[in-house]
């Protein structure tokens, strides 16, 4: 299949910069961490966080993840706005400033009056936070991603890029973790009371330690190619909106179904299992540790076979699972038991894989001039769309109509979309497109 402009300038532009050290790709892949225990924090300790900031009433859950929603349509801003001072600045320069600010916010909300303390004023300034915080997570991930493609080397850059992915896991693992422990050993009193307050005090200590180990990082070769050959582009978004509409379509595409099945198909499961009484609240929280686990260990071996065979193939596989398995999975995951644990793993591996391949299929889209611009209009557009309000929408179908495999029809919904999108996208690994 030929390729268009878009995505040769993407494919090839990079192929005779030297790899970045070592150290720096660690630190860079690491930091995702961060972002990824603050929001999976959120949602994994939505019950909890219902009652302390919006109180006991019937409505507070859907509060609690209406603001999550809003505060997620923040992303898009914070990815151009940062997206901009990457493309013009240095990806370090963004990645710095978008860290320094969600340390400020985590340690902002663990100071937070409740409820009981201030009434609807508490709510208010929580989703305030959440707003900001997510301002900032909007040119992190992106910034990251970047950073780990224009870094790895060609043949490694699948692998390379899904660390981004499987770091931040290990953030959604470590939140799982801490939200499960918060819950088990601090009384119900003393957790609304106080013991809300540590996992985000814990996670703003994790934000400093980043920020500092993140100033030693290097700037990537791509961005010093663009600096030594006068080619850093001054107005990165007008570029990109004029030259890359069908890459930033695309880039919309993969990231839509990545961010559904991450968000509903992962971080919602805890709270569906409560909503539908299959599981308590406590219990729930640890079906979060293993599909963290899970996608731990897919993520990495999604990315050699991308490497390997191909975006597109993967993509395309990836798809139509997404169409074929989550209805009955979410039906399946309300009988208990071992149904209920083997549902949630194979979701778990469905999104893992599929957040896997498209860090590195979106960034790919993009020439290195404009790529963080170009993945703020797309994937992370999509992101906040798919990944901010889909949670709200499957907890209120799921309510109100008590179709337990609401959520996975609304991945599979936005699977069947995306496939044709997919069919005709061309491939932009590198080892398959010089083959």
């Amino acid at each position: 299949m030929m390729k268009d402009a878009s995505s040769y300038d993407a494919g090839s532009a990079p192929s005779s910069l030297p790899p970045m050290t070592r150290r720096s790709m660690v630190v860079a892949a690491l930091s995702t961490a961060v972002e990824w225990y603050d929001f999976t924090l959120y949602l994994y300790f939505a019950t909890v966080l219902a009652r302390v900031f919006f109180g006991s009433g019937a409505n507070s859950m859907t509060e609690t993840l209406g603001g999550f929603a809003v505060a997620y349509l923040m992303r898009p801003l914070g990815a151009l706005v940062f997206g901009h001072l990457g493309d013009r600045f240095g990806r370090r320069v963004a990645m710095l400033g978008s860290m320094a600010m969600m340390t400020a916010a985590m340690a902002a909300t663990a100071l937070l009056p409740t409820h009981a303390q201030a009434g609807p004023l508490a709510g208010v300034l929580l989703i305030a936070l959440r707003c900001i915080m997510s301002f900032s997570v909007g040119g992190e991930y992106t910034g990251v991603v970047a950073y780990l493609l224009e870094g790895a080397s060609q043949e490694r850059r699948g692998l390379v890029t899904s660390c981004a992915s499987a770091a931040s896991e290990i953030g959604a693992l470590t939140a799982a973790g801490a939200a499960a422990l918060t819950v088990w050993v601090i009384p119900e009193t003393a957790l609304v009371s106080w013991g809300w307050r540590l996992p985000f005090l814990f996670g703003a200590a994790m934000a400093g330690v980043v920020l500092i180990a993140r100033a030693t990082l290097e700037e990537t070769p791509e961005f010093t190619r663009q600096q030594r050959m006068g080619k850093v582009p001054r107005r990165p978004i007008r570029q990109t909106l004029a030259r890359q509409r069908i890459a930033i379509s695309r880039g919309f595409a993969i990231s839509a179904l990545g961010s559904i099945t991450y968000y509903v198909g992962i971080t919602y499961v805890p709270v569906f299992l409560d909503a539908t009484g299959t599981m308590p609240e406590a219990r729930a929280l640890s079906i979060s540790t293993l599909a963290a686990l899970t996608v731990i260990l897919v993520t990495p071996l999604t990315g050699l076979l991308s490497d390997r065979f191909g975006r597109r193939p993967v993509l395309l596989a990836l798809a139509l699972g997404g169409v074929a398995l989550p209805t009955s999975l979410f039906a399946a995951m309300t009988s208990g038991g071992v149904a209920t644990w083997a549902g949630a793993f194979i979701m778990a591996a469905l999104g893992g894989a599929v957040s896997a391949v498209g860090a590195v299929s979106t960034a790919e889209q993009f020439p290195g001039e404009g790529r963080l611009s170009g993945l703020a209009l797309g994937a992370t557009t999509a992101t906040a769309l798919f990944g901010g309000l889909t949670p709200l929408v499957a907890h209120l179908v799921v309510t109100q109509s008590g179709w337990a495999g609401a959520p996975g029809a609304m991945i599979a919904l936005v699977a069947l979309c995306v496939f044709a999108v997919f069919w005709q996208m061309p491939e932009t690994a590198p080892a398959r497109t010089e083959a």
